[in-house]
């Protein structure tokens, strides 16, 4: 009777699937379109604003080079080095900036925390790919770009589950 049993939940779990439609995607034909501009950190308030973690934003004027962000990585995955910057800004006197290396990084967001003049955030940009180690290292006037992120396909959750559309 366990048998039986088994078929029956097992064809009766299959039926219910049929009318729902896949949420698989053709990537990288389709894209799958985020909410909100990335993932940041509110110092004033200590809560991290929800967000996809993906490629770091840099803003040159908000740097001070203190370096907060590359000691929050030490321990994690040692990605952000600080190198100097031949342009002279007025709040960072040292002329360093971070450079990040997407071969290290792993994107637990620490470094965006760290940061207390909202310099660095991240973006939903997540194609970092590259054909040589040397092309995932972002300099400061790399990650000062803001990247263009084409999505096409948006979830919409249900009381049966997600799909998209």
């Amino acid at each position: 009777m366990g048998t039986a049993t088994g078929i029956i939940r097992a064809l009766n779990s299959g039926i219910k699937h049929i009318a729902i439609k896949r949420f698989t995607l053709r990537y990288p034909e389709e894209k799958l379109k985020f909410v909100g501009d990335g993932y940041q950190f509110d110092p004033s308030t200590g809560v991290g604003i929800a967000g996809l973690k993906g490629r770091h934003m840099l803003f040159h004027d908000h740097c001070t080079g203190c370096q907060l962000c590359s000691i929050a990585c030490e321990g994690v995955a040692e990605a952000i080095a600080m190198v100097k910057v031949p342009d002279q800004q007025k709040q960072n006197k040292k002329s360093i900036m971070p450079q990040i290396d997407y071969g290290k990084c792993v994107f637990c967001g620490l470094c965006v925390d760290a940061c207390p003049f909202y310099a660095l955030y991240m973006t939903n940009d997540y194609e970092l790919s590259s054909f040589s180690k040397e092309g995932l290292i972002y300099t400061p006037a790399q990650l000062q770009v803001k990247p263009y992120v084409a999505q096409d396909s948006e979830i919409q959750i249900t009381s049966r589950g997600a799909t998209h559309g």
